[in-house]
């Protein structure tokens, strides 16, 4: 939510603990006959499952060292979302440094590699891109906005050259961190340039659903997620912001050409009818279309209807699809549609990903990359493609029933009112949920409704900032509809972010943000103020034990601090840094995480400092 530049740790299959008192050590173990076995401690339990992507949920077998046991698959080398499910309630792996982002499920990341390394998503020792969180204003939405921005490897080495830019977007529920902590597109990109099979560009992740980010609102008309009304809910929202808001910003703050010729757009799942929505609806300014396990409405006025122009301004039209997801008779019917009105097209059919899946949006990714921003080969896979796969009768069809099997309607936590915020909990089996929090000197209890959902309201720490989570008989979870959590080493909190904290970004507003990056070579985060001045003054920002790189941008928002400050003319502009290193120019003061008990005097110690600066 912040501006990042980040590094993605490797997790090759196995997840190490990091912080955990328990005795078990390692969740995940990749077998040489390619099964996995799980594990996962937990002695109070009554009844444990694995659900993993690969072979849906399965039961598991407790030892006598309160351990739960289940060996699964074989399973073919990718990466898989998974969890545990402990007496009913769904439990991120407390071992698993990698997470899988999401408004609503919580799920960690199996990795499987292959033997010869040669999976596209591998991180491999090739020069690595930067990755980019950036804040914009968007005047359509009349509120502050997140994307991701991918910058590749030699971005900085020429200041003068500029490049194309690709607008990808995640799917329903995820957020705008999927299509690289999931999709890896900065690691497959990477790959690909160092090989020299795929042009260098920039790559843009905005966020699907800003609504969230803003007040509530009524829903608009036609349903749920953008799939209702032909699809084209969120259409309004989303394009305008991207065509209005986002593009505007990225070519005033990155070196782009800004032409059609050099634009592409395109997504998985609702991202990929987004993208092929505001594509076709803007052909004056975009001419490469990728669609992942998706379709979009077939009445677009002067698309459809006029073959002839539509195919002069696209040089791409890809799309993607399994026979086995459960989009994939839509999709297919969708290209019928384009064959039958003479529009051209590529289309790709997978069997073996496990239909609507994240294996099946990082293939096509591989696969698009690299044709983008290549007129020769773009038009040469044009020329061969072939028609739509015909009709069987048997195709899966999306419905809203599907929909709402798929995407529940959930309780909402936390809910925040005047002078008060509730939690929620949907456990209808549990017999306890506590609430345990950094803030708390003893866990708060929730009661229990008639409806199966757990409650508390609390007036205390109400514009606060703090890391919490239930517990659940026993177990830890984190809050499963709470789309902000803490990136810990080991368990992973969430977050509560009070929108009435001074440094909300929604109140923030319309002002110039700093810039936080990753360093991907060098696995160091650093912010650096909105201002052309040379910052004399650098704040080494040590993160705790149980910390990352991400944690005091994430849950301390250290650079949103030091934009208000800056702002308000109350410090001068400085660096802050997770580096240790020494920079004998600059006036280096060092706040150690360690040092405080909690992030809210984290945040006050930073604060304090920024503010001595003036």
């Amino acid at each position: 939510m912040k501006t990042f530049r980040y590094i993605m740790c490797v997790a090759a299959c196995f997840c190490a603990a990091a912080t955990m008192a328990q005795k078990l050590k390692q969740s995940t173990i990749c077998n040489a006959d390619g099964t996995v076995t799980f594990k996962y401690e937990n002695p109070n339990a009554k009844e444990v499952q694995v659900d993993v992507q690969f072979a849906g949920r399965n039961p598991m077998t407790k030892g006598a060292d309160g351990v739960w046991t289940a060996t699964l698959g074989p399973a073919a080398p990718d990466m898989y979302p998974y969890c545990f499910v402990v007496d009913g309630v769904s439990v991120m792996d407390p071992l698993c440094p990698q997470y899988f982002p999401n408004e609503g499920f919580k799920n960690s990341l199996l990795e499987i590699p292959a033997k010869s390394g040669s999976l596209a998503h591998d991180i491999k020792k090739v020069p690595h891109g930067l990755v980019e969180y950036i804040h914009y204003y968007s005047n359509s939405l009349k509120g502050v906005n997140n994307a991701i921005v991918y910058l590749p490897p030699k971005y900085d080495a020429d200041k003068n050259k500029k490049y194309p830019v690709f607008y990808l977007l995640s799917g329903t529920t995820d957020t705008e961190e999927v299509y690289y902590k999931v999709g890896r597109v900065n690691y497959i990109l990477d790959n690909l340039i160092a090989e020299g099979k795929a042009e260098e560009m920039i790559v843009v992740l905005p966020y699907g659903n800003p609504t969230k980010l803003l007040p509530p609102a009524p829903a608009p008309a036609g349903g749920f997620g953008g799939f209702g009304g032909g699809m084209g809910m969120m259409r309004d929202v989303v394009g305008d912001d991207i065509t209005g808001d986002l593009m505007n910003y990225v070519e005033s703050h990155y070196r782009t050409i800004n032409d059609r010729d050099h634009r592409g757009i395109g997504g998985f799942s609702r991202g990929g009818n987004q993208g092929l929505g505001i594509g076709l609806r803007n052909l004056d300014k975009f001419s490469y279309l990728c669609s992942y396990s998706s379709f979009t409405a077939t009445e677009i006025p002067g698309v459809y209807d006029n073959a002839a122009d539509t195919n002069s301004k696209i040089h791409l039209f890809w799309l993607g699809v399994g026979t086995d997801d459960f989009l994939f008779g839509n999709a297919r019917d969708y290209m019928e549609h384009l064959d039958k009105h003479g529009i051209r097209s590529v289309k790709e059919y997978t069997h073996d990903k496990y239909g609507h899946t994240w294996m099946n949006a990082k293939y096509f990714l591989d696969k698009t990359l690299r044709l983008l921003f290549n007129p020769a080969a773009s038009e040469e896979a044009m020329k061969n493609g072939k028609p739509a796969l015909e009709r069987t009768g048997q195709e899966q069809q999306f419905t809203g029933a599907t929909m709402a099997r798929l995407f529940p309607r959930q309780v909402t936590s936390p809910e925040y009112a005047e002078g008060k915020v509730t939690f929620r909990l949907n456990a209808p089996e549990a017999k306890s949920v506590q609430m345990e929090s950094e803030l708390f000197s003893a866990p708060v209890a929730l009661s229990k409704g008639d409806d199966g959902v757990w409650s508390v309201t609390l007036t205390d720490h109400v514009t606060d900032v703090y890391k919490y989570c239930f517990v659940v008989d026993g177990t830890k979870i984190a809050d499963p509809t709470n789309m902000y959590l803490s990136p810990d080493k080991g368990f992973k909190y969430s977050i509560a972010y009070a929108p009435s904290n001074p440094y909300d970004v929604q109140k923030l507003g319309n002002i110039k943000f700093g810039k936080v990056t990753y360093d991907l070579n060098q696995n160091v985060a650093k912010y650096f103020p909105p201002t052309t001045d040379e910052p004399k003054i650098l704040i080494q920002l040590i993160p705790g034990n149980d910390d990352t790189m991400e944690s005091w941008f994430k849950v301390g928002g250290a650079n949103l601090i030091a934009d208000k400050l800056l702002v308000e003319g109350k410090t001068q502009p400085c660096i802050l840094t997770t580096s240790t290193a020494k920079d004998s120019k600059m006036k280096v003061y060092t706040l150690k995480a360690s040092d405080y008990k909690n992030w809210a005097e984290r945040r006050k110690a930073l604060e304090k400092l920024l503010l001595s600066l003036k």
